[in-house]
């Protein structure tokens, strides 16, 4: 009796699709709201370093008198996305994917370009 049973789950897993993702071969699709890791678009950031105050973690560091950088430790991120909902330039974002797996500590640090400003130029009266 046990023998038909096995018989029939056998014939059965043989016509159906697997169970499981053919993950290197079709990438994962990841679905709305996943917190993956915060990204950063630097052209639009004006390094306020309001992320770094929002950060529970103090994951994120932000120099803006020297070397105009700003960096966040992977390895301290929560993923909690406070510092992209505080970030008054929307240049932070939670991108989908996850942050791959290291056995070092990983900090990435961005060099922010500096914008120049523009000039004034005055305006001479005429009497």
């Amino acid at each position: 009796m046990g023998s038909f049973k096995m018989a029939k789950t056998l014939i059965k897993s043989l016509f159906k699709k697997p169970a499981t993702d053919m993950y290197p071969v079709i990438p994962k699709q990841w679905e709305d709201g996943t917190r993956g890791h915060v990204g950063i678009i630097v052209e639009n950031c004006i390094l306020c370093s309001l992320c770094a105050k929002k950060c529970p973690t103090a994951a994120i560091s932000v120099d803006k008198k020297e070397t105009k950088t700003w960096s966040i430790d992977r390895m301290s991120c929560i993923q909690c996305e406070s510092c992209v909902e505080a970030c008054p330039k929307k240049c932070l974002v939670m991108a989908r994917e996850y942050t791959p797996a290291s056995t070092e500590k990983i900090t990435d640090t961005f060099v922010v370009p500096v914008k120049e400003k523009p000039e004034k130029t005055e305006v001479k009266a005429e009497a």
